[in-house]
């Protein structure tokens, strides 16, 4: 009877293990966007995760990998403000 109750337990345990890593699987990606992306682009990064990935479940890593890379290459062809701009922007 013992055994039969420890058993229980531990599958019991397993279960809400795993219904546990489904759920932070699930909502980690949205709280990623909604904490520290900014509101303006937000809808970029959504149209890159799901050009990124194609299946029901969210692969993490492959879509922030693309999307450093897409921010990279942005930041790299936008034009730095010249000096005198800055200077006169702060006065």
């Amino acid at each position: 009877m013992r055994e039969n109750v420890l058993i229980l337990v531990v599958v019991a345990a397993v279960v809400i293990v795993v219904a546990l890593i489904e759920l932070a699987t699930a909502a980690l990606p949205i709280l990623i966007v909604v904490l520290l992306v900014p509101p303006e682009e937000r809808p970029a990064l959504a149209a890159l995760i799901a050009a990124a990935d194609s299946s029901r479940r969210l692969r993490l890593w492959p879509a922030l990998r693309v999307a450093v890379a897409a921010r990279r290459a942005a930041r790299s062809t936008a034009e730095p403000p010249m000096v005198a701009e800055l200077f006169v922007s702060q006065r």
